[in-house]
């Protein structure tokens, strides 16, 4: 295990820290999805209100040395069967977790995803004595079936919801990104206190990018009309929808180029889908591009982004093509419901293939109403910026360690036996 870097903070820190957390992830950059993009958002939020953030990580074979490694921490890993991004940490590393960051002290344990991260964050924090509390950023049940199709989707769901329910119960409290996301959770059985708190915006994010070296770049003629999609090639994203819609709106527009800017386990399928629909030539797989610079240009060469995933649990990427000044067509479900509204700059997309493609064809033949949604929906990023979200989140994290702080020595005691049997009944994976 890596140990924490002691370099001082950025320029700019505060001086004084404050509160000591310890996040815990099974996932983080190099690794590109929303849960590491959170991670990074807020601990850098948090830093500016005096909040010092410990983190613990997998580590990647191709993680570039050196770079923004302040304070994190990280562990051994090695590749999960049939996933070529995700690792899996070592279980004997997070099992004495406790052990390695011996004469570190934390006020609380804050873990981000709900694999091994989970079980040793629930260890440490009942090792401890400090509360732990959890961000439910992914809504499994609705995928479940696209990584394990021998087995029923109703039998999935369930699994789902009763593993779900049974760790957020152990934990002191659950911030979710959403409010249907929330309610979610509390169809399932979750009864401890839950808190909506989005992740927001950086001011970076705000950044425009330099479109016509995206399109030089790549080859892309200036007379055709680009409209985007960013994330994870993944099944439950849907981007099998938007190729089945891009050959409908092709009729109308033969020149229209889906740029699709994303890597992951789906990525050959869509490849082969795109191929057999004849659209070579008309979808362009870019891959993960770098989030300061290629991105940026890349949200700047598009004219729509289109997103047709139904399992978010917030939306992000749809709130940064927003701030990149980039009108959205989305399908509105679950989180994506929070920002798909009027006077957002996003528009509620159709829910099959060819009014979808209507939709957008419609869109392309309105620059008027493509300026207006541009300049609605930078507006309404702005009230996303990240510090009200990181001041939502250290008042949470004062109430827990306060909580904590007010119980007394038996009731701490108490509290820590419930939470053993809460472990011990959930298993370790």
């Amino acid at each position: 295990m890596t140990a924490v870097n002691s370099a001082p903070p950025t320029s700019g820190s505060p001086s004084t820290p404050g509160l000591h957390v310890l996040m815990v992830s099974d996932v983080y950059f190099p690794r590109v999805n929303g849960v590491s993009t959170s991670i990074q958002t807020f601990r850098a939020a948090l830093a500016k209100l005096g909040i010092q953030v410990t983190l613990v990580v997998p580590d990647y074979p191709d993680r570039e040395i050196g770079g923004d490694e302040w304070r994190v921490i990280r562990v051994p890993s090695r590749a999960v069967p049939g996933d070529p991004e995700d690792r899996l940490m070592s279980p004997s590393t997070l099992y004495h977790l406790d052990r390695a960051l011996a004469g570190t002290t934390f006020d609380l344990v804050h873990v981000q995803t709900p694999f091994a991260a989970h079980y040793a964050s629930l260890r440490l924090a009942r090792q401890r004595g400090l509360p732990c509390l959890a961000t439910y950023h992914t809504h499994f049940e609705e995928y479940l079936s696209h990584y394990i199709p021998l087995l029923p989707r109703t039998w999935l769901r369930t699994a789902a919801r009763t593993l779900a329910r049974q760790q957020c119960n152990a934990l002191a409290a659950v911030v979710v990104p959403s409010a249907p996301m929330l309610d979610t959770l509390r169809d399932y059985g979750v009864s401890v206190p839950l808190q909506v708190i989005p992740t927001g915006l950086p001011e970076s994010q705000f950044a425009r990018g330099d479109g016509m070296r995206f399109c030089v770049r790549h080859g892309i003629s200036p007379r055709r009309r680009v409209v985007l999609f960013v994330g994870r090639a993944a099944h439950e994203k849907n981007i099998d929808f938007l190729l089945s819609m891009l050959a409908r709106a092709r009729a109308t527009d033969p020149e229209l180029l889906l740029v699709v800017a994303a890597d992951g386990p789906a990525l050959a399928d869509l490849r082969s889908r795109a191929t057999a629909l004849g659209l070579e030539g008309h979808v362009l797989f870019v891959g993960y591009l770098d989030r300061n610079t290629e991105l940026r240009d890349c949200y700047a060469a598009a004219e729509v982004f289109v997103f047709a995933s139904q399992t978010e649990t917030q939306g992000l990427v749809l709130l940064e093509a927003l701030a990149s000044g980039l009108p959205v067509l989305a399908i509105a479900a679950l989180g994506t419901r929070s920002i798909v509204d009027p006077g957002r700059g996003a528009v509620a997309a159709a829910t099959t293939p060819d009014a979808f493609a209507q939709q957008l064809i419609d869109l392309l033949g309105n620059p008027q109403r493509l300026a207006e949604l541009a300049a609605e929906g930078l507006r309404f990023a702005h009230e996303w910026g990240a510090d009200r979200p990181a001041q939502q989140l250290a008042s949470l994290y004062g109430s827990l360690v306060a909580r904590r702080a007010s119980l007394g020595p038996q009731q701490g005691e108490a509290t820590q036996r419930i939470e053993t049997r809460a472990i011990k009944a959930e298993g370790t994976p």
